[in-house]
């Protein structure tokens, strides 16, 4: 394939940000540009520390020709997962490698200047242990429990984040470091976390959080789909039927939420005469081999599958991930899900279907943050007003 509308050392760089090596060679041949033009890009990327001689290419005769690739050292970012009763950072390189981490438990109903606090202080304690100067952090990604207008980062009513509506996120960060501040909800970075991590090669994909709440983050040809007002995914406050009767935080009645999120599964368990305060809990008595929280876990399956079979219709993932606290009580949960949506959904959308837990685990979502961040600072404009900052050589 022929790029001869690159003429931009960004957009050439989006060439070789995959980590491929390339030649020279390689490089005008794919974009038409002369090779002299090539030449000076490369140059500029590597005084801008991006890219970096790769190995040594054979030869056909004559000297070996150079190649170049991504340098993944060359910068660190920083994600940050906000729970609602927890807190999780990891410094990363421009690879997604993470170099050090850092938790805390921590209630985001404390507010945003408590927890913010505690992210602008262990942004600056995660640098510090790598090394490297905080001149090297190039920009920080940052996942909320609810709705984001991601456009500003500011948080939209969310329901159980008080204190926070409409707050300045990435101002308040950008008082102690002048860098670029993404902000997304939660599930939507767990989507992208999972998809780094584990899952580079699907472009379809649905990553459905069960824990506090029930959200999807939707993956489709390859982009993560936000909505309009960055809503989409909403999937908790979908009315399923068979509970008309349950009223929900949000003041609808019939809500998924209501009735499989963490909170209702634990009321289901205590109302059978078992122990349980938190969705944890159900999960380790399920472990435990209680029958009780077996039965609803499975039961709580079904009834996010129904929803999950409408969403296979309408968009047709690949790939269906379950992350979240829930996602422990494994294949109890699975069953429930599985059977619901081999049921309800149409066989061509079904016929290559995955649905399985996710890999990433509690990573996945500062993984999905880390991404969130390094994709700004490898985006063709961010390298192009980088290298048009760069003093003349």
């Amino acid at each position: 394939m022929c790029f001869t509308h690159l003429v931009r050392t960004g957009e050439l760089f989006d060439l070789l940000r995959d980590g491929r090596p390339w030649t020279r060679a390689q490089l005008a041949d794919a974009t038409g540009l002369a090779r002299s033009t090539i030449a000076a890009r490369i140059d500029t990327l590597i005084r801008l520390g991006l890219v970096a001689p790769y190995g040594g290419a054979r030869s056909t005769g004559g000297r070996p020709p150079a190649l170049f690739a991504l340098n993944p050292t060359a910068k660190l970012v920083v994600g940050v997962d906000i729970g609602a009763t927890h807190a999780r950072a990891a410094l990363t390189d421009l690879n997604g490698s993470i170099l050090a981490e850092a938790d805390a438990q921590l209630k985001v109903a404390d507010g945003p200047d408590r927890v913010l606090t505690w992210v602008v202080d262990t942004v600056r304690e995660l640098v510090t242990s790598s090394n490297r100067p905080l001149a090297d952090l190039a920009a920080i990604g940052i996942g909320l429990p609810g709705p984001v207008e991601h456009s500003t980062g500011r948080p939209i009513n969310p329901p159980i984040m008080p204190g926070w509506d409409r707050y300045d996120v990435p101002g308040h960060l950008q008082q102690a470091y002048a860098l670029p501040v993404l902000v997304d909800n939660d599930v939507n970075i767990m989507a992208l976390g999972e998809r780094r991590a584990h899952l580079r090669d699907v472009d379809d994909l649905v990553l459905i959080k069960v824990a506090t709440g029930i959200g999807a983050g939707i993956v489709s040809g390859g982009v993560l789909q936000r909505g309009a007002q960055g809503t989409a995914g909403d999937l908790g406050h979908v009315r399923v039927p068979g509970a008309d009767d349950v009223l929900c935080r949000c003041g609808n009645t019939g809500c998924l939420e209501a009735v499989a999120a963490g909170p209702a599964l634990a009321a289901a368990v205590r109302a059978q005469g078992e122990d349980a305060e938190t969705g944890g809990d159900v999960v380790e008595l399920v472990r435990g081999g209680s029958l009780v929280a077996m039965s609803v876990v499975r039961q709580a399956g079904r009834d996010i599958g129904e929803v999950v079979a409408t969403l296979t219709n309408l968009i047709n993932p690949s790939v269906v991930v379950i992350g979240g606290q829930l996602a422990g009580a494994g294949e109890h949960l699975l069953a429930g899900i599985r059977e619901s949506v081999y049921q309800r959904s149409l066989p061509l959308a079904t016929e290559h279907l995955r649905i399985v837990t996710s890999r990433a685990g509690r990573e996945a979502a500062v993984l999905g943050a880390s991404a969130l961040a390094i994709e700004h600072v490898l985006s063709p404009e961010a390298v192009e007003a980088a290298s048009e900052a760069l003093p003349a050589s």
